[in-house]
């Protein structure tokens, strides 16, 4: 994991995490762990039932990002036993394409968005990310490559009579969440990969721990 701070990060590389969350970051290794020992309990439980469940889900254009830091981000989540929803490792042939990604988006915890220049040029890319935000999923933007004044709905799409109204709300509202949403930012022409998909898992595992603390609080006040 790389070193604590992100303040020591190459300037290339300028990360748009809050100060909060870089606080909590300091003594991940130990929250990881704990992460970790949870995760692999829980897919123990899971592996005897035969049922499928995942911490994140990875919301990209596979154009733009499959190949590069969509899956090293899974790969590393992996390696530290959080399971990552990713479409093309996570589905197999016969599934269905829209059962499989509601019941991924239903599962997980946080999910991690990842924009790209051609990101918002994709129906299946918005639809996502709305149900992710409907769904009220702690979201971690990475702005790959474009700025997030950049999320703006495509007038071709707009003007589309494919697309329902509420269709197109629900689009503009998603990227107007996301936009407001602290995040990430990258630049492929200066920045290190490396150094990006490690903050990338660094922000999962602390949304990930964040999220089980106020499921244990409300479990204990429901208990009250």
């Amino acid at each position: 994991m790389a070193s604590s701070g992100y303040s020591r990060r190459s300037s290339a590389m300028v990360s748009r995490l809050s100060a909060s969350a870089e606080a909590a970051i300091e003594g991940r290794t130990t929250r990881k762990q704990a992460v970790v020992g949870r995760r692999v309990e829980y897919y123990d439980e899971e592996s005897v039932a035969g049922e499928a469940r995942y911490d994140v889900f990875i919301n990209h254009r596979g154009v733009d990002t499959k190949r590069t830091v969509a899956r090293l981000l899974y790969d590393r989540l992996a390696q530290d036993g959080v399971r990552g929803f990713l479409d093309n490792m996570s589905m197999r042939p016969g599934d269905r394409l829209e059962d499989r990604i509601s019941a991924g988006i239903r599962e997980c915890s946080v999910a991690v968005a990842i924009f790209s220049p051609s990101y918002c040029d994709s129906e299946y890319c918005l639809r996502e990310l709305a149900m992710i935000v409907e769904s009220r999923k702690a979201i971690i933007p990475i702005f790959y490559n474009i700025k997030p004044s950049d999320l703006i709905l495509p007038q071709a799409l707009a003007d589309s009579d494919v697309y329902l109204p509420r269709d197109l709300e629900r689009f503009r509202f998603a990227l107007r969440e996301a936009k407001n949403t602290v995040g990430i930012t990258y630049d492929s022409a200066t920045g290190d990969m490396a150094e990006l998909v490690s903050a990338a898992a660094e922000a999962v595992f602390y949304n990930i721990e964040k999220m089980e603390k106020v499921q244990r609080r409300e479990m204990i006040v429901s208990r009250l």
